[in-house]
């Protein structure tokens, strides 16, 4: 590595040279940096989108099943889960999006590759500096 290298440039050589899980862990952290800094109408797009791929029971097994609350919430439709009660999903910590991000990559190999190009279609999230990072590893590995 070189280190007058720019972070982004490291990121991309640590992660090219992590085994398959690391890599799957790298990018459910960048997922939770990306919603600890995003506002709170991103943070309930994230959560809603990484929540898709999951059935109840998997949801119930994720932080200590914070999620299946708010998926009750929302009633048994496809609807999208009621968040509004949540500014900024009170009671999600950024720990919390981390496990459900890891989940959901085990259920759907495509829930950070979608929620990628969610990111990246948002104007509000061009500026994070994780959210540019996760775009680029995700599209650079398809």
């Amino acid at each position: 590595m070189n280190p007058q290298a720019p972070i982004e440039q490291l990121v991309d050589e640590v992660y090219e040279s992590a085994t398959p899980a690391m890599k799957n862990q790298m990018l459910a952290q960048l997922v939770g940096q990306v919603y600890e800094t995003a506002p709170n109408t991103e943070r309930k797009r994230l959560v809603e989108h990484l929540m898709k791929p999951l059935g109840i029971l998997s949801l119930a097994a994720v932080a200590n099943g914070i999620f299946v609350k708010i998926r009750f919430k929302g009633g048994w439709s496809d609807v999208p889960a009621r968040m509004d009660d949540a500014q900024g999903v009170p009671g999600v910590q950024v720990s919390d999006v981390i496990d459900l991000a890891n989940f959901a990559q085990q259920v759907s190999s495509d829930a950070i590759g979608g929620l990628a190009h969610m990111l990246a279609s948002s104007p509000v999230m061009t500026s994070s500096v994780a959210a540019a990072l996760l775009v680029k590893i995700v599209l650079r590995r398809r």
